[in-house]
């Protein structure tokens, strides 16, 4: 009989706990550079999609510039034209492509860099610092 209760004690207690499953159905992607986005074309387009500046030649939401076209098109192996930038979707893939090569996860040196270099760099973060 003893040993009939011990048995039965470590089958007990050597049954797995019972759990639950938990299932995610749908998950939000995550966009890590997405406010950074919305603050870059208020800041360079106040969010105009065909916003063109004539004395930098640059268009779009995100005024985007033929040497930046260029750039992108031979490290992505894409043909993309200036003119395509003038499509919101379009100048978002190139913003976020650069984002993601700045990235340091550090949107105030992604901010800069994709505006360019030097002291007016500054002014550019104050302003995309009050759109975010």
């Amino acid at each position: 009989m003893t040993i009939l209760l011990l048995f039965l004690f470590f089958c007990v207690r050597a049954t797995a706990p019972e759990f639950k499953t938990l299932i995610i159905l749908r998950t939000d992607e995550i966009k890590p550079y997405e406010r950074l986005w919305k603050a870059v074309c208020q800041v360079e387009s106040s969010g105009n999609p065909f916003a063109y500046n004539k004395e930098e030649d640059a268009v779009g939401i995100s005024q985007i510039r033929e040497i930046r076209i260029r750039d992108y098109n031979k490290l992505t192996g894409k043909n993309y034209k200036l003119s395509e930038m003038f499509d919101p979707v379009k100048s978002k893939e190139v913003f976020m492509y650069y984002a993601s090569k700045f990235s340091t996860h550090n949107i105030e040196r992604i901010a800069k860099r994709w505006n360019g270099s030097g002291p007016l760099t500054e002014i550019y973060w104050k302003k995309i610092k009050i759109k975010l």
